[in-house]
């Protein structure tokens, strides 16, 4: 099935679908409407639509073809009159399946607990001590009996070097309410034994052995989007790929092979003498700083152009089920996407070069070592020391690769991807269909947009938020970057650069 270029509107009690699907039969078009599902066939077009509220197939509503134009138009009625329905805009998020519900059971059941009245006066006062061996002996063989009414919540075993103290506890959690008059003595190893094994009705208790190592089924590591795919490096080694830190065996490097890799790499990459010079010679990076991106700049209302939206039509169809600290990754992810594209655009101020794919690749540490941000996180807030340890990445290959290679100028490209980033979705989308736009073209890196930047458009679309966006950005903008982080001596290489030029105008003046 072909899914047709479409595009929504409302009013205040109806939303209209146009869909442009030529040379068809008006009799054929079927039309279903469940709740906020919508379903339009027409052979060959199919389109599947999920609004944000619920509609209505009733007499005011109305389907019209114009075999002129090719456009069938459907009005479908509001359930709720008024009702504003937002993000019409954003088709990759209306084109997403419906989320799966998962039904999870629990994995541990707390059962009723029956006291057992004669318990406490059987327990009372008993010991292991002497003369009263015979009448723990007796006790122990009328254990069974009393355990028949008793339903075990929590077992609790107490350590043997507590040899004076007060042994209520395992006896409480077991036999509630039982008396804090036994002593220590009566619950010793066997007895302790004896009880578990009661509690457990009488088989084994057993454990799963802990300290296994994880299960590899194939030495490919997977990567990317979410960690969604694989294979896509794997003759990297024979193809004209510059950006690659890996090296040829990148499909079967870890997490942390990874990360070392990309360290290694950009420690041998870094050109003291080329940051110096520069530091000394920036004319042209102070006319790059001066530049204002026009979607940063932009005061019109936003509206995708036809190419994005016949750009945003040819997404993969793909539901992603991320849990809260994958989210959080890809958020950090995203702010470093965007800082290669702030330092791309700067530098070409939006005039793409055939070197464009090439710096956003080697200036995106997800694509060139894949190796995107970590972090422990669940939440949807930001540290500045949590950003700032994102960005050092992005700020050493700014500094250690491209032909610009200047400190003020990764700042700038902070400031830059953190407004792209408060401008919300539409913007952030618009500067990843530019990314895709180069990349797609580039015989090499092409790939790139296949493992993240096809995945990223779909997810900000239909699962970004604007509100985490704009708390992102507000953290990305306070967020500083040390120079000592970077690891290079900075402050010593401009200070002895200044130094030099100081000593050299002095030399002028006499």
């Amino acid at each position: 099935m072909i899914t047709p270029r479409f595009s929504c509107s409302q009013t205040e009690d109806a939303v209209t679908v146009s869909m442009y699907c030529p040379s068809v039969r008006a009799a054929d078009v079927e039309i279903n409407v469940n709740d906020n599902l919508l379903t339009v066939h027409v052979n060959p077009y199919y389109l599947r639509l999920n609004f944000p509220h619920n509609l209505l197939e009733d007499d005011n509503s109305a389907a019209r073809y114009d075999a002129g134009t090719g456009y069938l138009n459907v009005t479908l009625t509001k359930e709720r009159k008024s009702q504003h329905f937002e993000d019409l805009d954003l088709l990759a998020k209306l084109l997403a399946p419906r989320p799966t519900e998962t039904k999870t059971t629990p994995s541990i059941e707390v059962l009723s607990t029956e006291e057992n009245e004669n318990l406490d006066q059987k327990l009372e006062g008993l010991s292991l001590k002497g003369e009263d061996q015979s009448e723990f002996e007796e006790v122990r063989r009328n254990v069974p009996s009393l355990l028949s009414s008793v339903k075990v919540e929590i077992v609790f075993m107490l350590s043997p070097n507590q040899s004076s103290d007060k042994a209520y506890g395992l006896a409480s959690l077991i036999f509630p309410p039982i008396s804090r008059n036994i002593h220590y003595t009566l619950i010793g190893t066997k007895l302790s034994t004896f009880l578990l094994a009661a509690a457990n009705d009488w088989q084994l208790p057993q454990q799963v052995p802990e300290g296994l190592p994880e299960l590899q089924t194939s030495i490919e590591k997977p990567y990317g989007f979410l960690d969604l795919h694989s294979g896509y490096l794997r003759h990297v080694g024979h193809t004209e790929n510059e950006v690659n830190d890996l090296g040829p065996d990148a499909e079967n490097c870890s997490k942390d092979e990874r990360s070392a890799r990309r360290t290694k790499r950009e420690d041998d990459k870094w050109d003291p003498e080329h940051y110096m010079a520069d530091f000394a010679d920036d004319e042209y990076i102070q006319d790059l700083l001066k530049w204002k991106h026009p979607y940063i700049v932009a005061q019109d209302p936003f509206e995708y152009t036809e190419s994005e939206n016949l750009e945003i039509l040819r997404l993969p169809r793909k539901e992603y089920l991320a849990d809260a600290r994958q989210t959080h990754e890809l958020y950090l992810t995203l702010a470093t996407v965007l800082f290669s594209y702030a330092y791309e655009s700067r530098t070409t101020q939006l005039d793409p070069s055939p070197e464009s794919a090439w710096t956003l690749c080697i200036l995106t540490p997800a694509f060139s070592a894949l190796d995107p941000p970590k972090s422990s996180s669940t939440t949807a807030e930001f540290t500045a020391d949590e950003v700032a340890a994102a960005l050092v990445p992005s700020y050493r290959r700014s500094l250690a690769f491209p032909l610009y290679r200047s400190f003020a100028l990764a700042e700038k490209c902070r400031t830059d991807a953190a407004q792209l980033l408060a401008k919300g979705r539409r913007t952030v989308m618009r500067c990843l269909l530019d990314m895709k736009r180069i990349l797609d073209h580039h015989e090499v890196y092409y790939v790139y947009s296949k493992i993240w930047l096809d995945d990223f458009c779909v997810w900000v679309q239909a699962h970004a938020s604007d509100e985490v966006l704009e708390s992102l950005a507000k953290t990305m903008l306070g967020a500083k970057v040390d120079k000592d982080s970077i690891g290079w001596h900075l402050e010593e290489l401009e200070a002895a650069t200044q130094e030099v030029e100081d000593r050299e105008a002095d030399s002028d003046d006499e």
